[in-house]
């Protein structure tokens, strides 16, 4: 994977991906492990794991199918 995405982005994606994942860790332990709670939570925490992995990386998925980002 090549880097695609300046420092900008890289930091952008990096903060966004770390408050998604605090958020997902929130959800989970105050709102429960049941229900829609539960499935909130671990798409926070996916979605936040890959945005944190995009933004240490240097590479954006979206950028690699052709898309041009504004960041």
């Amino acid at each position: 994977m090549k880097c695609n995405i300046d420092a900008k982005g890289k930091a952008v994606r990096l903060l966004s991906g770390l408050t998604c994942l605090l958020a997902g860790v929130l959800v989970l332990v105050i709102g429960g492990m049941e229900g829609p709670m539960l499935f909130i939570g671990i798409a926070l925490l996916g979605s936040g794991g890959f945005m944190t992995f995009e933004g240490w990386s240097g590479w954006c998925a979206v950028r690699a199918m052709g898309f041009k980002t504004p960041l």
